[in-house]
């Protein structure tokens, strides 16, 4: 099992002491980066939810600088103390409370070094009182706790702070001060110089008007500031003179007037001075110092970094970085920073040029389009024999992402427009599809119109390296079904063919001009092939079967079965409860699966030969994909919300499952229970991952992808014995529909159905068959007799025969 597509910017990352390694937390684990490469060294692999601090351990020397060493907190309630070369777990304390945030102030602090006993460490974390919530729910949950890490334990009965939620704990990079924000207060306590767990802590307060959104404090003096929700930056200058001084008036050495005039500070807050700064349009989401001092590196929701001087307010930025920046963070080398951003990206700084040398780039996190075109777009694309995945991206783009290495591989910027975070969104993409071979693509975006004027809906069609997926753009073709939206796009299987469909009423095919002539388009085109509707309904799905022989096309609640190449109509099949939304075709089997969504959802499976339903569910469908076998599929369904409600904590969060079916039994054959399936995606690969010892040594006959609402993935073999351990069977609420029954089986019932696969061997006698009926209608619709040949043969093959009476 492979499970891959974390969060890379939950939390602040940290670099190692020779800041050749980045060390990043990624769900459950820590995941540690070159920062030459940017490529995944290793990983911290041991807590079972998800990791929330991590913090290298200083080094005591330059000649120390080799050592690897760290401590990790998570929300399981454990923190860790690790030896990240190896990688190996060398101490685990539980505080039996989820841990939000962790500082560790002797770490910083220089004080005990000559001293010839070592002193106990202490850490100061941010937890959950779990208790708390369970006996008053309105009761605060946010607690500010203090934990002996060398006695593994808690300090009993100290507790600095209580807030509504739990708050991210900032250090000052001297160990000497630490604190948390709650709404408009910032509070700060000094860390006592001789640590015991029953020292009290000494703390001051300061107000703001607005809510604080971040904060951080100067490497050297008594500055602390802080960013709020209106953009604006506000700048203590000589806080805490008063309440952490000795006493007696004297702090630094010199005599303090505590009653002069504090230009800027609110009430009685214990500070000289405060400034405002305000450059930024929006929250300010980090907030940091340069290691001297002299300069702090602000960002916010606009994507842009900004370097205040801190003596002359003066400014310069680096700007378009293309997403809300999250966390910035300053190593050991004075030449090396990182940014984290909204987009799942981390960028490594040359400074203080502030130039991007690498990215590390996670899986991109979903976005909501807007509620216009919600309904019109589409989710994850996969390309089943490289094993990636294709996703959507808020700025206008495609990212491919690889399943099997867990990293990204390339971005593809479908419309050429410079995304501003925070904007109003006037561009989507809302549908997407690749050839089987993974070398064309064929994209949707919609040009929303403003205030109801300049709508407009663009089809393009690009070529891509199968190997790279660096995409060219090849054709451009506006408005092409006229004034309606495209409700599905797919490619033929076995030639340059694409299909799109339109809610205006008709499908259109379309066909490549040219073929590729030694690894390169030669004046390729893509051109309208063919044009089809049915009774002039909304055309809701589309898709090729498996050899491009037929060309299946959902108008509304019926299927409409096409030949490709002379356009013509050759079936039609039965009516569903809703307008279907989803086809696919089951390999070779001679079957489709159809999903219907709204308020009567419905999947349904379809006999070819027969021309009817064989069997459905009123299922809510977020996926179909076929699976190794052409006779199976798996769907990925959603929990009724009733089920989910009533069952929560029996569920545990699961609110889907996928199901595998055999196409001829109903009762499904397995099923998964899963987490966050609204929005997920479902994909059978045929490729192998470059991962060694996954099937332990064992040949796979492929892998079923699951992709979640938050693009969170795992990979298994739905074959295997790991699935099962893995998946919880989990049927109740599957009623089964009655299926309804069309032509001869509704007045006669239904044919006997004969096993191809029986065994050939066994000795039988060979003679007519007496049912010439039971075989009547086996075959491909397209390939049956018209139906004035096959009534007479129908009607003729229901007679009785007499037996002839011999005188």
């Amino acid at each position: 099992m492979i499970r891959g597509g974390k969060s890379y910017v939950s939390s602040p990352p940290a670099f190692s002491n020779d800041a050749k390694r980045l060390l990043v937390c990624t769900g459950n684990t820590v995941s540690v980066f070159s920062t030459s490469t940017g490529l995944q060294m290793g990983s911290l692999e041991g807590h079972v939810a998800l990791v929330t601090s991590v913090i290298v351990v200083p080094a005591p020397s330059p000649a120390g600088r080799i050592l690897c060493y760290c401590w990790t907190a998570s929300l399981d309630g454990t923190i860790r103390y690790w030896d990240f070369s190896t990688p190996e777990l060398m101490k685990t304390v539980d505080v039996r409370l989820p841990i939000f945030s962790m500082v560790i102030p002797s770490l910083l602090s220089q004080k005990n070094e000559s001293s010839e006993k070592a002193s106990d460490v202490f850490a100061y974390i941010s937890v959950e009182n779990i208790r708390a919530q369970e006996t008053q729910p309105k009761a605060l949950r946010g607690q500010v706790r203090k934990s002996n890490l060398t006695k593994s334990s808690l300090a009993g009965g100290v507790t600095l702070k209580e807030t509504k939620k739990p708050e991210y704990i900032t250090i000052s990079s001297s160990g000497e001060f630490f604190g948390i924000l709650d709404k408009q207060k910032l509070h700060i306590w000094k860390v006592p110089e001789i640590e015991s767990e029953r020292v009290v802590l000494k703390r001051i307060d300061l107000h703001h008007t607005k809510k604080f959104t971040v904060f951080a404090f100067h490497p050297t003096q008594r500055i602390v500031a802080a960013g709020d929700v209106t953009g604006r930056i506000l700048i203590w200058r000589g806080f805490g003179k008063r309440t952490f001084s000795m006493g007696d008036g004297q702090a630094n050495g010199r005599s303090t007037n505590f009653d002069e005039d504090k230009p800027g500070v609110r009430g009685n807050d214990d500070a000289d001075n405060c400034s405002t700064w305000h450059w930024h349009p929006h929250e300010v989401n980090c907030l940091v110092f340069s290691s001297d001092g002299a300069y702090i590196y602000s960002g916010g929701r606009e994507g842009v970094l900004v370097v205040w001087q801190i003596d002359t307010g003066k400014k310069k930025f680096l700007p378009r970085i293309g997403s809300p920046l999250l966390y910035f963070v300053d190593s050991t080398d004075p030449s090396l920073a990182s940014i984290s951003c909204a987009d799942n990206q981390i960028h490594l700084l040359k400074m203080p040029a502030m130039e991007m040398l690498k990215s590390i780039s996670g899986i991109k996190l979903p976005f909501s389009p807007p509620e216009a075109v919600s309904s019109l777009c589409s989710g994850c694309i996969f390309d089943q024999k490289a094993g990636v995945v294709a996703l959507h991206t808020e700025n206008y783009g495609i990212q491919f992402y690889s399943l099997f290495d867990d990293h990204a591989i390339s971005e593809v910027q479908v419309c050429e427009r410079n995304h501003q975070p925070g904007n109003e969104i006037t561009v989507v993409v809302t549908q997407l599809a690749l050839s089987v071979d993974g070398s064309f693509m064929s994209t949707v975006e919609v040009r929303l119109p403003e205030e109801d004027i300049g709508g407009l809906v663009c089809l393009k069609f690009w070529t891509s390296d199968s190997q790279d997926k660096h995409s060219r753009l090849l054709t451009v073709i506006y408005e092409p079904h006229r004034d309606s939206d495209i409700s599905a796009v797919a490619f033929r299987p076995t030639q340059l063919m694409a299909v799109t469909s339109s809610f205006g009423g008709d499908f259109k095919t379309w066909v490549c001009g040219n073929e590729i002539q030694k690894g390169e388009v030669q004046n390729t085109g893509w051109t309208c092939y063919a044009v089809g509707s049915y009774k002039k309904r909304p055309m809701t799905a589309a898709t090729f079967s498996t050899d491009g022989s037929v060309l299946a096309v959902a108008a509304e609640t019926v299927i409409t079965l096409w030949d490709p190449d002379r356009n013509i109509l050759v079936a039609i099949i039965g009516d569903a409860f809703a307008p279907i939304k989803t086809l696919s075709f089951l390999g070779q089997s001679g079957y489709i699966v159809s999903a219907s969504r709204g308020s009567r959802p419905q999947l349904s499976v379809w006999s070819l030969s027969k021309l009817s339903k064989l069997w459905s569910y009123s299922l809510q469908i977020e996926a179909v994909t076929c699976l190794g076998d052409p006779s199976t599929f798996a769907v990925l369904a959603l929990l009724p919300k009733l089920a989910t409600e009533s069952q929560g904590m029996a569920l545990g969060g699961r609110d889907g499952a996928i199901l595998a079916f055999d196409v001829n039994k109903p009762d499904p054959m397995a099923v998964w229970s899963v987490r966050k399936a609204e929005g997920g995606a479902l994909a059978f690969l045929q490729g192998s991952p470059s991962r060694e010892n996954f099937t332990q040594g064992k040949t796979s006959r492929g892998l079923l992808a699951f992709v979640n609402g938050d693009h969170e993935y795992v990979l298994f073999d739905p074959y295997s014995d790991e699935a099962t351990e893995h998946g919880v069977a989990h049927r109740k609420g599957l009623v089964s529909e009655e299926t309804e029954k069309y032509g001869y089986s509704s007045v006669y019932g239904e044919l006997q159905e004969f096993n191809h696969e029986r065994n050939q061997t066994a000795e039988i006698i060979i003679a007519p068959s007496e049912k010439p009926w039971a075989t009547l209608f086996s075959g491909s619709s397209q390939t049956l007799p018209p139906l004035t040949k096959l009534c007479s043969a129908f009607l003729e093959s229901l007679l009785e025969k007499r037996t002839a009476v011999v005188e």
